[in-house]
């Protein structure tokens, strides 16, 4: 189903360098590994991944600025898999440009979802398809039209450029700055109010249940991600019992 997809793992830790190899290639994934940031950009040169997993603590170069000499010159998706749980942590590996952050130790189930929302959305930033559609929502980008269940949704047109760099960045989490520099200009990168503000107009006229948004989700004291993956997905496991990480 994955079409054999490359996976670069770069991690020191080889207990996990073997987890993640076991796991992934259970599922069909080509992986290749890598112990250091040095041998990890060799081998993204090398081997071409379609998804790179990357620690943050690596032992020649903070997992941060390997991540801005990776988006130097290649968009693809980073998903950094750290033991860092703070938000600020967080925060940093998304600005300089991961695409996604999972926290160790983590579910299997999870991290495969979360690559296989990375890659879709790869494919839809690389695709020329003007209409995003999910559930019950139809975003034509070209005419500037948003439908819910069929019906016309008018939005402002901040609205709109809300929920466009939203749909551009599907299954991403974006943090606060991201969105607030895109949407409101570099002036307005602490005007978190106005965010919130305009988040809740969207869910308002977008959403099935605004009170339960299921398309527009939190990330705590992050940022926001429009979700196309389905929570239930993230949540499925190896057969049998949930395969966890090593600690």
């Amino acid at each position: 189903m994955n079409e054999a997809h490359r996976v670069a793992v770069i991690e020191d830790d080889p207990q996990l360098r073997r987890f993640l190899t076991a796991g992934l290639e259970a599922h069909g994934y080509q992986v290749s590994c890598s112990e250091s940031g040095r041998a990890g950009i060799a081998s993204i040169v090398t081997v071409k991944p379609d998804v790179i997993l990357l620690d943050l603590g690596l032992p020649d170069i903070d997992g941060t600025a390997l991540i801005d000499e990776i988006r130097a010159w290649s968009q693809i998706p980073i998903i950094v898999v750290s033991s860092r749980i703070a938000v600020g942590d967080k925060i940093s590996a998304l600005d300089h440009g991961a695409s996604d952050y999972v926290t160790k130790p983590f579910d299997m189930g999870e991290l495969l979802a979360r690559i296989r929302a990375s890659l879709r959305q790869n494919i839809r930033t690389s695709g020329t398809e003007p209409t995003f559609t999910v559930d019950h929502l139809v975003v034509d980008l070209l005419r500037r039209e948003v439908r819910r269940d069929g019906a016309l949704v008018k939005l402002s047109p901040r609205e709109f450029a809300l929920l466009r760099f939203l749909v551009a960045n599907a299954d991403k989490v974006l943090t606060h700055q991201m969105i607030l520099k895109e949407v409101w200009g570099a002036a307005h990168l602490h005007d978190t109010h106005y965010l919130r503000i305009f988040i809740g107009r969207l869910r308002q006229k977008l959403e099935l249940d605004p009170a339960r948004p299921r398309l527009i989700v939190t990330e705590s004291g992050v940022g926001y991600r429009l979700r196309v993956n389905r929570p239930e997905e993230r949540m499925v496991a190896a057969t049998g019992a949930a395969a966890h990480a090593p600690a």
